[in-house]
């Protein structure tokens, strides 16, 4: 069995790695599972996507497509030009592609094209808000997908609805908790806890990259000021994404207890979301590492994909309304959140499911 690996964003890197793993493990126990690790380069920056290579143990990609930059349009038109040449010189059985990216989506159609089967992880999952670009990459994948790797059973019903066949939907659990539990144990300490004097339980901690909350200045101007005022004086660290800090920056925003740095490797940005007090974020993934590690968490949307997070999990769903994050915090400090429970599956062996549903569906 051949298989093509995509990866592009950080998100990916996290959710690849144990697959990776797995297949070398099979590969020990007599499997013979051959693979291509391809990168298009989506994420260019070296503190979005090269530290997640080192810390993960995943190898260096067999080739990176270099296609970073651009707007959706041309950053997807540039992959699937790339990736085109790329497959036809190394054909494949299978390309796995991994949540909800451009590249999952303008590599899906690529391979589609070129008439080699795909396997989409994280399929189903869906927030049917079409105002988000990764709504639109999920919806397309999903309509050229082969095969399905779901991590709950409500994208199970979401595929079903949509009229995709039982039989090509395999319910493994969650690659990206995988991830988690695997390097729980080697998070590591930053140089800002010390630098910030930072005390378990007693700092929140912020991401927020989405267009509804970063692109119009004032608004995450209002954001920043409802939290950083409403958390008795705690510090708030807030790890800027790129796509944030050229807007940010032009607000004058300046707050004693606001503590602004760069992007965090994925163990050092752990070892924060283990011990903050909460999670205040727009990112769907962190949503599933705080319900798995029992810190509360705000999500700054108007809609999720994930609703296990919620229904299940220590995340709540507060809108994109800035006056949504006082109540919130109050809660929070009154000691009444929530502590949820783990979804199932989610145990850490969803990448040995995926690769011995491959090696079964190759088999026959």
């Amino acid at each position: 069995m051949k298989l093509t690996l995509i990866v592009g964003a950080r998100p990916n890197f996290i959710k690849i790695a144990p697959i990776i793993h797995a297949i070398n493990h099979a590969n020990s126990k007599s499997q013979n599972i051959q693979y291509r690790l391809v990168h298009t380069g989506q994420h260019y920056d070296s503190t979005m996507s090269d530290t997640f290579f080192k810390e993960l143990n995943i190898p260096e990609p067999d080739i990176n497509l270099g296609c970073g930059g651009g707007t959706q349009a041309e950053q997807t038109a540039a992959i699937m030009i790339a990736f085109e040449k790329e497959l036809m010189t190394n054909p494949s059985d299978l390309v796995l592609v991994v949540g909800d990216v451009t590249s999952t989506m303008a590599c899906s159609i690529v391979a589609k094209k070129l008439n080699t089967k795909v396997a989409h992880v994280e399929a189903g999952i869906r927030s049917y808000d079409l105002t988000m670009p990764e709504e639109i990459n999920r919806m397309v994948t999903d309509c050229l997908a082969d095969y399905f790797f779901t991590t709950t059973r409500w994208a199970n019903n979401n595929l079903k609805n949509n009229g995709v066949d039982e039989s090509r939907i395999f319910f493994v659990g969650n690659v990206m908790i995988d991830t988690l539990l695997t390097n729980r144990s080697r998070f590591k300490k930053s140089d800002l806890w010390d630098k910030f004097a930072l005390k378990d339980k007693s700092y929140l901690l912020i991401t927020l990259h989405r267009p509804a909350n970063v692109d119009e200045g004032n608004k995450l101007k209002i954001h920043i000021e409802e939290i950083v005022t409403n958390v008795h004086g705690l510090p708030v660290i807030f790890p800027i994404h790129p796509r944030t800090e050229k807007i940010f920056n032009e607000l004058g925003i300046n707050y004693p207890n606001l503590k602004i740095t760069t992007p965090l490797s994925y163990l050092e940005f752990n070892y924060l979301v283990e011990r903050a007090k909460a999670v205040i974020t727009d990112s769907g993934g962190i949503t599933e590492e705080t319900t798995v590690m029992g810190v509360p968490c705000f999500t700054l949307r108007d809609n999720t994909e994930r609703p296990e997070t919620i229904e299940m999990g220590t995340n709540e769903l507060m809108g994109t309304d800035p006056s949504a994050i006082k109540p919130a915090l109050e809660k929070l400090f009154a000691g009444k959140w929530k502590k949820g429970t783990i979804p199932e599956l989610w145990d850490g062996r969803s990448a040995e499911r995926i690769v011995k549903n491959l090696t079964d569906i190759f088999k026959r």
